[in-house]
């Protein structure tokens, strides 16, 4: 039976992205491919700009799942608790690398609670089938297999030239966002991403606005 380990799960507003606003559940998997999580390691990693702590299993209801049935059980457990009522429930799948460990079996098992299933992913690892909202956020110097969803959010900026927001612009995605990256020249990061915007208005500009009012 297969384990699913899960940093933390907790219901707040989708704060970026074209699902601004959304009531949803975040189901943090734990673990990634572009960064181990070690802050001594950060400056050697694939993905050094990750503002996410996700190592373990000892955040809010996080924990190890024994199959995907409990998993989807404690999201519901999870979802009710919060007193959500009316709509259709959402579960967004993150990470970390959510595809680590994101799979048909437990996205069905999600569904049969009601539960739409979206993602958030680097875009290294194909999506499983089954998914009702696919967003990629690639990283420079990382292989982006992903190439199709619903949304593609690109940190910006990032230097790097395979990280430009031209190496995008022709992939299958029905959104663009720029999204400031968040470290210590975020207000310049802010100005520029918004240029950029308004000069490319096939791009739009995505803010973390849970941040913004003090939500998880």
């Amino acid at each position: 039976m297969k384990i699913y380990s899960v940093k933390e799960a907790y219901v707040t507003l989708q704060g970026e992205g074209a699902q601004t606003g959304r009531a949803a559940i975040f189901l943090r998997f734990a673990g990634c491919n572009l960064w181990n999580g070690l802050e001594r390691d950060r400056a050697a990693a694939i993905c050094n700009f990750c503002d996410t702590d996700f190592v373990g299993t000892d955040g809010l209801n996080g924990g190890q799942f024994e199959g995907p049935d409990a998993l989807a059980a404690h999201v519901a457990d999870v979802w009710q608790a919060a007193n959500g009522q009316g709509g259709t429930p959402y579960v967004i799948c993150t990470g970390g690398e959510p595809l680590l460990q994101l799979d048909p079996p437990a996205i069905t098992a999600l569904k049969h609670h009601g539960f739409e299933v979206g993602v958030e992913t680097n875009g290294t690892k194909p999506a499983p089938p089954g998914l009702d909202w696919i967003c990629v956020s690639p990283k420079a110097n990382a292989p982006l297999v992903l190439t199709s969803g619903d949304e593609l959010k690109l940190v910006f900026p990032q230097v790097e030239p395979e990280a430009q927001p031209t190496c995008f612009e022709k992939l299958q995605f029905q959104h663009f966002f720029l999204q400031p990256k968040d470290d210590t020249a975020q207000s310049q990061n802010i100005a520029a991403a918004a240029a950029y915007c308004m000069k490319h208005p096939k791009w739009r500009l995505s803010l973390q606005t849970h941040k913004l009012i003090g939500l998880p």
